[in-house]
Parts: C-alpha cells; sequence; structure tokens
C-alpha cells in the first residue's frame, strides 16, 4: 500500500470502530471495509503501536484506544468547551455559592478547562491548565466511571499506572474497578481531602451524543461549610449543570 491509500484505510479503520458501541474482530473490519486480511493487520499493529486502536487478545477484537479519545477531547475543548460551559457554570457558583469547575481528561491526568470562584472563597489548585492525575480527583472519577472497561483497562494496565497522595487514592486495578463501579452506583464522584486537605469535590460527567464523556463538572467546598443536609442539594446542582452542558454539546443524559 502506497502512503496515502494507507492512511485513508487506517482513517477508515478508526471511523469504523467509532461507529461500534463494542470492539470488532479484525476479520470483521477487513470484511466491513473491503480490505485484504493482511493488510487489515499490518494498520491494526500500527494504530496499537501509536495508541490510536487497543487490542483486546481475551476477545480477539479491536476497539479505539487513548490516542483516539485524546484527539476527540482536544477538538472538544478547541471547538468551543469552555465557551459552551462558561454561563452553565456561573449559574452554579450562584446555585450553589462554592467554587466550581469543569475539566476534561486527557491520558491518565484531568485537564482544567475553567474555574469559577464564589464570592468570598479562596482560589483552588485546580487553576485553569492545571493537570491532576485522573484518579485522584472527583472530576476525573467520573469520567472514568463513565468509560468502557476496554478504556480504563488500556489508560491503567498495571497497579504501576497508578499514583497515590500520603498513600491514598487506588493501589490496584481491582481497587480502581471498585471505587468507579461506587462511582456509577451513587451516580456521581466524591473527592475528600485528597487534593487539598480539608477540601470535598462532587462531580458528575458531560457526556456526548454517544454517552462518551467529554468533560466533568465539580463543585468544591471546605469541610467546615459541608451542607447541614450533606452533599445531596450540591450533588443536585452539579447533576443540573452537567445535563445541560451535556444538552448543549449535543448529549444525552
Amino acid at each position: 500500500m502506497g502512503n496515502a491509500p494507507a492512511a485513508g484505510h487506517a482513517l477508515d479503520v478508526l471511523t469504523l470502530l467509532a461507529r461500534h458501541s463494542t470492539p470488532l474482530p479484525a476479520g470483521a473490519i477487513a470484511r466491513s471495509l473491503g480490505l485484504p486480511r493482511s493488510s487489515t493487520y499490518h494498520l491494526l499493529t500500527v494504530l496499537c503501536d501509536r495508541g490510536y486502536v487497543v487490542h483486546l487478545p481475551a476477545e480477539r477484537r479491536y476497539g479505539l484506544g487513548v490516542a483516539a479519545y485524546e484527539l476527540g477531547s482536544a477538538y472538544q475543548r478547541q471547538t468551543g468547551l469552555a465557551r459552551l460551559a462558561r454561563d452553565v457554570l456561573d449559574r452554579l457558583v450562584d446555585t450553589a455559592r462554592h467554587n466550581a469547575h469543569l475539566a476534561t481528561l486527557h491520558g491518565r491526568d484531568v485537564l482544567y478547562v475553567i474555574e469559577q470562584r464564589a464570592p468570598g472563597r479562596p482560589t483552588l489548585v485546580t487553576d485553569v491548565g492545571v493537570r491532576l492525575p485522573a484518579t485522584l480527583t472527583a472530576t476525573g472519577l467520573s469520567m472514568l466511571a463513565a468509560l468502557p472497561a476496554a478504556q480504563v483497562r488500556a489508560l491503567f494496565p498495571s497497579r504501576e499506572a497508578l499514583v497515590q497522595r500520603d498513600g491514598r487514592g487506588p493501589a490496584s486495578t481491582s481497587e480502581l474497578r471498585s471505587q468507579l463501579q461506587q462511582v456509577r452506583q451513587r451516580g456521581y464522584a466524591v473527592e475528600d481531602g485528597l487534593i487539598t486537605p480539608g477540601l470535598r469535590s462532587v462531580a458528575q460527567a458531560v457526556l456526548d451524543h454517544t454517552g462518551h464523556p467529554v468533560a466533568a463538572v465539580a463543585v468544591t467546598y471546605a469541610e467546615t461549610d459541608a451542607p447541614e443536609d450533606g452533599d445531596s442539594q450540591l450533588v443536585a446542582a452539579v447533576d443540573k449543570a452537567a445535563r445541560e452542558l451535556s444538552r448543549r454539546v449535543a448529549g444525552r443524559r
């Protein structure tokens, strides 16, 4: 294959995988695209090496990899996600009366896109442009919980990929899976003093039209300012903001 046809076929493979909700066998990819099986395996090998495709040996299937997700995240950031979210975060701050922020997933980290301060509240470490380990933050956990299990495995294939702070945070991939299951059952993610002692966050993912997490909305408050009814009112406010932003990016909830 020449370089130009190969590039086109590689894009065809990525487009095909993006249109399916589950990974595909190599044979099915070759048949769908009308490609020789040998050429298909060559393309998949190159795409796997670059991180755009992940191979699931036990299932003998291929799915989108982390690099493909990062491209999608970059597109969302560059096409105005922050502009779409600005007034949503403003209303969230008005309702919650605590600092709010918007973050996107970038590999194993979260990247903070917006921080909106409530009057009289201190500046957080989650300033715009700051990156933090996704497994230690409420925004990160909320987005990871919305990812397919195969993508989470690709991001965190072993305990060496996990980051702890002062001995806290998931210490194994099984512990991470357990935490993400708790997030799904609860409906939102929490972080309690792990990033900044004395501060607690609640977060919820923003989903696009495929159910993929393009961002997360969170509120952070001091433990001394904890609402009398717990997190319920703040969770409701965060949920409303996440739903509105999901609608704006043509999402579904």
